[in-house]
């Protein structure tokens, strides 16, 4: 008897979080994408950072949500990885990237292991980069009129069928 098993790689390019993309109450298909969009904070107020929600028809396995930190001179965030699948997933990576105002500032990678079925892991990134330094300095000086940070995850992981 030869069982064969396959291998399937998967890459996620979303945004923040994904729900499961469960049917709402009535058997109603989910609804569609939102987003919400923090307000422009004020000169002396902390700056806010935008958050996508998406109603996750795009990944099967996992379930993301991000909790972001402070974001000026150096952006801090941790995030809750749940397999929503019945299959245990292996070699996940998380990349979390930071864009300040439509630019680019930096990204950062975290191995997050092995995640059973149905299970949650987690995982945490610093971004330091002297392009966000020198950003957020122009920010202080009032050479920039607004800041608007935007962070975004994206995953790799494999599973068996």
């Amino acid at each position: 008897f030869f069982f064969l098993s396959f291998i399937c790689f998967l890459t996620w390019r979303g945004p923040n979080i994904i729900s499961s993309g469960r049917r709402a109450a009535g058997g109603a298909a989910a609804r569609p994408p939102t987003t919400l969009i923090a307000a422009q904070p004020a000169a002396a107020a902390a700056p806010a950072v935008s958050v996508e929600l998406s109603d996750g028809s795009q990944s099967r396995h996992i379930r993301l949500k991000l909790y972001i930190g402070r974001c000026k001179d150096t952006c801090r965030a941790k995030v809750r990885v749940t397999n929503i699948s019945r299959s245990n997933l292996f070699n996940a990576r998380l990349t979390l990237s930071v864009k300040v105002n439509g630019k680019k500032m930096g990204s950062c990678t975290d191995y997050i292991g092995g995640i059973n079925a149905k299970r949650v892991r987690w995982a945490a990134c610093t971004i330091r980069t002297a392009k966000l330094d020198n950003y957020w300095d122009r920010w202080l000086d009032g050479d920039l009129s607004r800041w608007s940070p935007y962070v975004y995850a994206v995953t790799n992981y494999r599973y068996y069928v």
